[in-house]
C-alpha cells in the first residue's frame, strides 16, 4: 500500500521533472561561505506565516517537516519521519519520527511538537495563509470556527508516533506535510518570542539563524547537529538586503556576490548571456509559475464580472513577454503548461480592445473609471505595471501604479478592500508542490480570501470549493486522469468569473558566480526556489 501511495503522489512530479534536470558539474565539496542579495528585506521567518518566494527557501532550511523532497525534484521522501504508513482507505496516516533529532535550542523533537505546529498553522489567531492546506484533518472546521483549540484528527500516542485521521481522502496530503506550513517548531520558543518568532526562529533544519540586522543582512550558519550526514555543504550563507538588482549583478561579476537573488535585470540579460562567463553564470529553467493581475471582487467596479472580463481582454500579454526578453509565454488560465490538468484547448480571453470597451459600456462604464494597480518596486515589475497601465488607458481605465516593497504589497493584498488590482510579478505563484490543487486553495479558494491570505481577488465560489474538495478526494491511483480532468474544468470555470488576468508563465533565471557548483535544478528548485541545503562552492 505504501509504495502505491507514493507512486500516486509523485505521478505529477514525473511529468515535469525533466526540465529541471541538468548534467552534474562537480562533486559536492564541504565548506565555504556565500553571499546572496535581494532588494527587499525579509518580512518573517515564521513558517506558519511566511509565504513569499524570497523567504520560502530560507524557511525551508531553518525547519524540518515529516516529509520533504529529493533535492532539485518534486519527488517525496520521509524526512523528520523515519517511516510512515497509510491505511487502505486513505483516511489514516501513521508516522514514526527519527530518534535523536534536536531543535537548535538543544531539545529533542517529539510527536507533540508536530501536533502543536500544525494546530498553530491552522489556528485563525495565527493569521497565517496556509490553514486551508490542512482542511482534510478531522477537527479542522472546529478549530477554524473557534469552537476548539486543537485538531482532533492528530493523535500522539507516544513521543515518536504521530497519527493523522482525515475526514476525507486527500490525494495531496503527503505533499501538504512537506510544505513550510507543516514545519515543526517548539512551543516554548514560540511563546518566549512573544509574537516575534519570525525574527527569533528555532527549528531543526539544515541551518540556524545567527544574526539579523534589519534592513541590512541575515546570516545563516550550518546546523552541525542536522540529522542527515554531510548536509548542508556550505558552512554559511549571508543574505544582504537593500541591493538594487543592477548593483547586485555588477558585484556578482566582480566576485563579491555568489547569487543575485532578484535575477538579471532584462536590460542586462543579453549582455550577461553573451559574456565569456555567461554560460557559467546563468541558470535558466522552466518553473511551475503563473504571473497574474488580481481583480478585487469586493471592490467596485470589479464586483461586476463584465468589468473583470473587459480587463482580461485589454491586457497585451505578448508585449509583456517582450519586456522580459522572451523569458515567458502568454498565459490564459491559472495553471501553468507543465502542471497536470492544464487545458491545452482552452483559449481564454483574446486581446481585443474594442470588445473590452463594449463590455465596459454594458457594465455601465462607457467612459471607464479610475483605479489603483499595486506592484512591487523591483525591476522589471514597475515597467510591466506601466505597460498594463497603458493597456487599460486604451479602454478608458485610468490606473494609478503604486510600486511598493514586496512586503507592503502582500499586506495590501491580504487586507480586504485595500488593493483593487495587484500585478503579482516578483510574488507570482510558483507551485508549493506539483499538483493543480495548489493553484486553487490558497489563491482562488474561499479559504484564502481571509485577512493575511493570498487570495488577493477575494474571490469565493462555494460551488467550485465543493468541487475542489471532491477532486482532491479522488485518491485512487487508477483515477489520476479523472482527478486531473476535474481540476482542469474547475480552472476554466474560474476564468468564466474572471477574478484574475493570467498574464505570463515565466521562466526563472538565476545569476550565480562561477565558483558556485551543483546542478542547475538546485538553483531553480521546484519546491524550494533556491535549495540552500544542496548548493556548494567549488574547491
Amino acid at each position: 500500500m505504501l509504495k502505491n501511495w507514493l507512486r500516486t503522489t509523485t505521478a505529477a512530479a514525473t511529468l515535469f521533472a525533466a526540465p529541471y534536470m541538468a548534467l552534474a558539474q562537480d562533486a559536492p565539496a564541504q565548506g565555504g561561505d556565500i553571499v546572496v542579495t535581494y532588494k527587499d528585506d525579509i518580512t518573517t521567518l515564521d513558517p506558519a506565516i511566511g509565504y513569499d518566494w524570497v523567504n520560502w527557501s530560507m524557511i525551508k532550511s531553518l525547519y524540518s517537516r515529516l516529509m520533504d523532497y529529493k533535492p532539485g525534484t518534486a519527488e517525496l521522501e520521509p524526512s523528520l519521519a523515519e517511516s510512515f504508513d497509510v491505511s487502505a482507505d486513505g483516511l489514516t496516516y501513521t508516522f514514526k519520527l527519527r530518534p535523536g533529532v534536536k531543535f537548535s535550542n538543544g531539545r529533542e523533537v517529539v510527536a507533540a511538537d508536530v501536533k502543536y505546529s500544525i494546530e498553530r498553522a491552522v489556528n485563525p489567531k495565527t493569521q497565517g495563509p496556509g490553514a486551508g492546506f490542512f482542511g482534510a484533518i478531522q477537527g479542522f472546521d472546529a478549530l477554524t470556527g473557534g469552537t476548539s483549540d486543537v485538531l482532533s484528527g492528530i493523535e500522539t500516542p507516544d513521543a515518536s508516533t504521530v497519527i493523522f485521521k482525515l475526514s476525507r481522502p486527500d490525494a495531496t496530503f503527503l505533499h501538504v506535510l512537506a510544505i513550510n506550513f507543516a514545519s515543526v517548531v517548539p512551543k516554548e520558543a514560540v511563546e518566549a518570542a512573544d509574537g516575534d518568532f519570525g525574527k527569533k526562529p528555532v527549528g531543526s533544519g539544515t541551518f540556524v539563524l545567527k544574526d539579523w540586522t534589519i534592513g541590512q543582512k541575515l546570516v545563516f550558519e550550518r546546523n552541525k547537529d542536522y540529522y542527515v550526514k554531510d548536509v548542508p555543504h556550505i558552512d554559511s550563507f549571508s543574505v544582504e538586503v537593500g541591493q538594487e538588482p543592477l548593483v547586485a549583478l555588477l558585484r556578482l561579476q566582480k566576485g563579491e556576490v555568489d547569487i543575485a537573488g532578484d535575477g538579471i535585470p532584462p536590460a542586462k540579460f543579453l549582455e550577461v548571456k553573451n559574456s565569456p562567463e555567461g554560460a557559467e553564470m546563468i541558470v535558466d529553467g522552466e518553473q511551475l509559475h503563473t504571473g497574474y493581475i488580481t481583480l478585487n471582487t469586493k471592490v467596485k467596479p470589479f464586483d461586476n464580472v463584465k468589468v473583470r472580463q473587459a480587463i482580461n481582454m485589454a491586457v497585451n500579454k505578448e508585449r509583456i513577454t517582450r519586456i522580459l526578453n522572451g523569458r515567458a509565454t502568454a498565459a490564459n488560465q491559472p495553471l501553468p503548461p507543465l502542471m497536470p490538468g492544464y487545458d491545452k484547448a482552452f483559449t481564454g480571453y483574446a486581446y481585443d480592445v474594442e470588445k473590452a470597451k463594449a463590455l465596459l459600456a454594458e457594465a455601465g462604464y462607457p467612459d471607464g473609471f479610475e483605479t489603483v494597480l499595486f506592484s512591487t518596486n523591483t525591476d522589471p515589475q514597475p515597467r510591466i505595471a506601466q505597460a498594463v497601465q497603458q493597456d487599460l488607458a486604451a479602454i478608458g481605465v485610468k490606473a494609478e501604479v503604486r510600486a511598493l516593497a514586496q512586503g507592503n504589497v502582500i499586506a495590501a493584498g491580504g487586507t480586504e478592500g485595500e488593493a483593487p488590482m495587484i500585478w503579482s510579478g516578483g510574488m507570482a505563484w510558483i507551485a508549493d508542490f506539483p499538483d493543480p490543487s495548489n493553484f486553487y486553495g490558497p489563491i482562488l479558494g474561499c479559504g484564502g480570501a481571509v485577512q493575511g491570505g493570498w487570495n488577493w481577488s477575494w474571490y469565493c465560489n462555494e460551488a467550485l470549493d465543493k468541487r475542489a474538495v471532491e477532486a482532491d478526494s479522488i485518491s485512487d491511483p487508477a483515477k489520476v486522469t479523472e482527478r486531473q480532468a476535474a481540476w482542469s474544468k474547475i480552472f476554466t470555470d474560474v476564468m468564466a468569473d474572471a477574478p484574475w488576468v493570467p498574464v505570463i508563465n515565466e521562466r526563472r533565471v538565476v545569476a550565480k558566480s562561477t565558483r558556485m557548483g551543483g546542478e542547475d535544478n538546485i538553483y531553480i528548485d521546484p519546491t524550494r526556489v533556491i535549495n540552500y541545503d544542496a548548493i556548494f562552492v567549488k574547491q
